[in-house]
């Protein structure tokens, strides 16, 4: 009997920067799952999005607060995350989508 693996995929935002990448990511990540292994999948805001998303905070605020930042950009993952579950399930794969707070996640500054 084979024990499973636990593997941890992350794509970063240029991986998942359109839908054919997010596709190709899928492709990935069903390889995975088709040799055994459990798969957890960390996955980015898309190219520039998250930029984009400071960008639009630095023209109502100069120094915004942590907090509300931590809040905007962290919707550039959740549109990736979620395409990324959509993607999966339509290849016939069961996912479902988490953001780091309901996994949770926790980061430093690093």
């Amino acid at each position: 009997q084979k024990s499973l693996a636990l593997i941890v995929e992350k794509y970063g935002g240029t991986s998942v920067g359109s839908v054919e990448r997010i596709r190709a990511v899928a492709e990935n990540v069903l390889k995975s799952i088709k040799k055994g292994d459990q798969v957890v999948v960390v996955v980015s805001a898309m190219g520039g999005e998250t930029n984009r998303l400071m960008a639009l905070a630095s023209e109502i605020s100069e120094k915004p607060s942590p907090r509300e930042m931590d809040t905007l950009v962290t919707t550039g993952e959740q549109v990736t995350i979620a395409l990324l579950s959509i993607t999966l399930m339509q290849m016939g794969q069961p996912a479902c989508s988490f953001t780091g707070f309901q996994v949770p996640v926790n980061t430093d500054d690093v």
